[in-house]
């Protein structure tokens, strides 16, 4: 499975086992709700400095986002 695929699910299924929306978690790791969805849907290539908000946005590690 591709990397964004994976990283995208680990996204979506954290945001929402905290019961977050989207424009939620956007918010908190300061990223555009587009690119979020983006990068759920597992179409954006993201940097490790996205990663590292969107990881710290949901209180989770960066190895979390990327395990399969």
């Amino acid at each position: 499975m591709d990397l964004r695929a994976v990283v995208g699910r680990n996204v979506k299924r954290l945001r929402e086992a905290q019961g977050l929306p989207q424009d939620e978690l956007a918010h908190r790791a300061g990223i555009h709700v587009t690119y979020l969805s983006g990068v759920e849907n597992g179409h954006r290539n993201i940097t490790l400095n996205v990663l590292e908000r969107i990881a710290g946005a949901l209180g989770v590690t960066e190895a979390e986002l990327v395990r399969r």
